[in-house]
């Protein structure tokens, strides 16, 4: 279980960075998130029990990511009917020109048929 992942926005990010923007402006978190929540395998993120896996924004709270110059932590939900290990080396297959060098840590938190949103 990986814990103590919670960070302020570009708190800790190292050279290049951090630098990414997902297409509405927002930084490398968001982008990264955007790109887990299309994988077919990921219902939607998650914090896990206890919420230590975020993104902390001026105003907002950004579930299931935390990145910072040592690595990228992802915390999912999974969709039934797929191997775990495909659906986790998927996300890190997405995010893996994003993470640059830092290893990407992907947990899932649970399995769901349901579909984020839905």
């Amino acid at each position: 279980m990986t814990t103590g992942t919670t960070r302020a926005a570009g708190e800790g990010a190292g050279e290049g960075a951090g630098a990414a923007r997902a297409a509405d402006g927002r930084g490398e978190a968001w982008l990264i998130a955007e790109r887990v929540r299309a994988c077919a395998g990921v219902a939607g993120l998650s914090g896990g029990p206890f919420g230590t896996v975020a993104t902390y924004l001026p105003g907002e709270r950004l579930t299931g990511v935390s990145a910072d110059a040592g690595t990228v932590e992802i915390a999912l939900v999974a969709r039934a009917g797929r191997p775990l290990p495909e659906t986790a080396d998927e996300v890190r297959r997405a995010v893996a020109d994003l993470a640059g060098d830092r290893p990407v840590n992907v947990r899932i938190d649970d399995i769901t048929d349901l579909v984020e949103g839905s």
